[in-house]
C-alpha cells in the first residue's frame, strides 16, 4: 500500500504564494507518476500538474505558468509551488500517485492512490 499526505495549504491574499507538499510512504518504489489535482466548489476535479517519479518529466494543465511541480526522490516528496494566487485558485488540492508506467496523466482515473486533500483559500 501507498499513503500520501499533503500539507502546506492555507488562507492567503490574492497575489501571494504557497508551496504544497505531498509525502509518500509505504510501497513508494512502485510509483511511476505523481500529480496534483484540485476541486473548486461546485466544479469537477481538475488536473493541475504531473511529474514522472524517476525521470522528472512534467506536464501541466490549463492553470498556466503560475504553477511549478517538482519532487525530491530522496525525501519521497513532491511539491507544488503556486505564485500570484488568485481567488479562482480556491480549491481543495489533492496529491495523486500512479503505479502504472503508461497512463493518461490528466485523468483522475489513472491514479490509484490519493491524499486527503489540503484546502487553499485565496481572498481578494
Amino acid at each position: 500500500q501507498v499513503q500520501l499526505v499533503e500539507s502546506g495549504g492555507g488562507s492567503v491574499q490574492a497575489g501571494g504564494s504557497l508551496r504544497l507538499s505531498c509525502t509518500l510512504s509505504g510501497r513508494s518504489f512502485s510509483i511511476q507518476h505523481m500529480a496534483w489535482f484540485r476541486r473548486a466548489p461546485g466544479k469537477e476535479r481538475e488536473f493541475v500538474a504531473g511529474i514522472t517519479w524517476n525521470g522528472g518529466s512534467t506536464t501541466y494543465g490549463m492553470t498556466g505558468r503560475r504553477f511549478t511541480i517538482s519532487r525530491d526522490n530522496a525525501k519521497n516528496t513532491q511539491f507544488l509551488q503556486i505564485h500570484s494566487l488568485q481567488p479562482d485558485d480556491t480549491a481543495v488540492y489533492y496529491c495523486a500517485a500512479a503505479s502504472s508506467e503508461s497512463i493518461a496523466v490528466v485523468r483522475p482515473t489513472s491514479y490509484n492512490y490519493w491524499g486527503q486533500g489540503t484546502q487553499v483559500t485565496v481572498s481578494s
